[in-house]
C-alpha cells in the first residue's frame, strides 16, 4: 500500500514580511504578494491531474487563507488540524525577533538552535517537541490514509520535520537547512521500495514552484526567512 503525501507551503505572510513571530496571535494571513502566488498555485492545481483523496490544513491564518485556493482548485474541503502547525511559539507569539531574544533568548548569548531541548517560549515548543509532533502527525495521516493521495497545506519548518522523519533524524543530529519557497510543493511517498516489501519514504519532489516563474518580478517567490520559531523557515 503505497501513500502519497504532498506539503503545500503557504503563500508569503504578513510575519514573513515584518518579520514577527507568528503564531495564532501574530499571524495576521497573507500579504498580496502571497494572495498573488496562492493564486497561480491555483490555477496551476486546477490545470493538473492532480487528483487527491483529501486535504488538510493548519489552522493557523496564513495556512487557512492559502488552502481557501487549493481547495477550490481541488474541489475538496480542507479539514482543518491543529497538528500541522508551524513550532509553537508559546509567550514570544506576536513579538520580533529582536524582541523575543531580548526576553527569552540565552543569558549568555546561546540561541534557540544549540539547545534543542530548551522551550523556545514559556509555554511554547522545543525543536525536539516539535519535531515529535510533526513526525506523529505524519504517521497518523498515512496510516489513515494507505493507498490513497494527501496534499497538506503547511508551513516550512513542517516541511523540514518531514525530512528528520523520513530520514530517521534525531533533534541533537547536525542541522539541515533548508529554503522551502512559499506555495512550494513537497511530494512524498510512502510505501515498498522497488525491490523488496519494506515500507519507506521516497522523495518525489522538493520545491517545486513551477508555477510562479510567470509571476511580476514583485510577486516571485522569495526563499523562507530564517526564523527562530521554526529553526528556519515558517
Amino acid at each position: 500500500m503505497t501513500t502519497n503525501l504532498y506539503l503545500i507551503r503557504h503563500g508569503e505572510s504578513v510575519p514573513n514580511v515584518e518579520p514577527i513571530i507568528g503564531g495564532p496571535r501574530g499571524d495576521t494571513g497573507l500579504t498580496a504578494r502571497g494572495r498573488a502566488q496562492a493564486a497561480a498555485l491555483e490555477a496551476r492545481l486546477a490545470a493538473s491531474a492532480l487528483r487527491p483523496d483529501i486535504l488538510y490544513t493548519s489552522t493557523l491564518p496564513r495556512t487557512l487563507e492559502t488552502a481557501e485556493y487549493v481547495s477550490r482548485a481541488l474541489g475538496l474541503p480542507a479539514v482543518p488540524e491543529d497538528d500541522w502547525h508551524e513550532l509553537r511559539p508559546g509567550a514570544a507569539d506576536g513579538l520580533s525577533h529582536e524582541e523575543w531574544f531580548a526576553r527569552h533568548g540565552g543569558p549568555d548569548g546561546r540561541d534557540f538552535d544549540t539547545e534543542p531541548y530548551r522551550t523556545f517560549a514559556p509555554g511554547g515548543e522545543s525543536w525536539a517537541t516539535f519535531l515529535l509532533r510533526v513526525g506523529a502527525q505524519i504517521d497518523r495521516t498515512v496510516r489513515r490514509h494507505p493507498d490513497q493521495t494527501v496534499v497538506v497545506v503547511c508551513h516550512g519548518g513542517v516541511l523540514e520535520a518531514s525530512f528528520y522523519h523520513a530520514f530517521g533524524l534525531g533533534p541533537t543530529g547536525n542541522r539541515v537547512r533548508f529554503a522551502p519557497l512559499n506555495t512550494s510543493i513537497t511530494h512524498w511517498r510512502h510505501g515498498p521500495g522497488r525491490h523488496d516489501d519494506r515500507r519507506g519514504w521516497t522523495l518525489v519532489t522538493f520545491n517545486d514552484a513551477a508555477h510562479l516563474h510567470d509571476l511580476d518580478a514583485s510577486e516571485q517567490p522569495r526563499p523562507a526567512v530564517p526564523t527562530p520559531a521554526s529553526g528556519g523557515e515558517d
